[in-house]
């Protein structure tokens, strides 16, 4: 059986790859939620995730990653003005 995939595809695994490793890796205390490698990957993921969830019209999903992108949006504006970066 060959399963052909499409770019949102291609995209959404990506995405939620990103999310999973950002996740794993907290949860392994290799990398903290504060950190800029946790929330670049977060606001990444989520944003491909999003991308990806509108083009296969999925409306549950784009609204669920398009806050995960704004939340790690505001995360990262806090990051680089808390002077952290």
């Amino acid at each position: 059986m060959t399963i052909a995939f499409s770019f949102a595809d291609y995209t959404g695994t990506i995405g939620v790859t990103l999310l999973l490793v950002a996740f794993g890796l907290n949860l392994l205390n290799r990398i903290s939620q504060s950190s800029l490698t946790y929330i670049l990957l977060n606001c990444t993921g989520a944003l491909l995730a999003c991308l990806a969830s509108i083009l296969i019209r999925y409306a549950p999903f784009v609204i669920l990653e398009a806050v995960w992108t704004i939340v790690s949006v505001i995360a990262l504006v806090n990051y680089f003005r808390k002077g952290s970066g």
